[in-house]
């Protein structure tokens, strides 16, 4: 008879139980310690698997916290979308997939959970804060050598625009079809983008 990762008898876990077990210790570690402090290594140990089988159900902690956290966006797609836009075009470029993620029901069911969960209390704040500088922000400013601030005042920008549209429903901004959205922020997040 097969033990399970406890080393008691029975039937081994399938795939799915596998999988299902390492999402909830790892939302359990992030909840805890936040993404900075939770390791790979980590969710392993408490899932009782090998880190191996981590990587090979989710690449990587950025897949396991997107996973784990219904996080609404994978940050390598999205940086995979706007990786071969000239710089000139890179605002254009992020108030497009901004405006995909937000306008998709599927995707902004979760992604208004998680903005509302980050603007009302402290530790969900501090891991978007943490997931989001290093999983999407960092990556932008160091390919294209933007400053972490011009960065930042762009992310602020669609931030506000999320809050506007979705969270309090503000006409016409609420109803006004995403690429006029789209061809007015885009030179907004340009201008921020933009190095003086």
């Amino acid at each position: 008879m097969a033990a399970d990762v406890t080393g008691r008898p029975g039937r081994r876990p399938g795939p799915t139980e596998t999988r299902e077990r390492i999402l909830a210790c790892a939302r359990r570690l992030f909840a805890e310690k936040g993404y900075d402090g939770a390791s790979l290594r980590g969710i392993a140990r408490e899932a009782g698997v090998d880190p191996a089988l981590v990587h090979h159900f989710f690449g990587g902690k950025q897949g396991v916290f997107v996973a784990a956290m219904r996080f609404p966006i994978d940050p390598a797609a999205v940086l995979e979308q706007v990786a071969h836009m000239p710089r000139e075009r890179l605002g254009e470029a992020l108030a497009r997939v901004f405006l995909e993620v937000w306008d998709d029901p599927a995707r902004r069911a979760p992604a208004l959970a998680l903005l509302r969960s980050a603007m009302t209390n402290e530790q969900a704040a501090t891991m978007m804060r943490q997931f989001v500088s290093s999983a999407l922000l960092g990556p932008i400013t160091e390919r294209y050598r933007i400053p972490p601030l011009r960065v930042q005042a762009a992310v602020g920008q669609m931030i506000g625009m999320a809050v506007l549209r979705y969270v309090l429903e503000v006409e016409p901004i609420a109803s006004a079809p995403p690429q006029e959205l789209a061809a007015m922020l885009a030179p907004v997040l340009q201008h921020h983008l933009d190095s003086s």
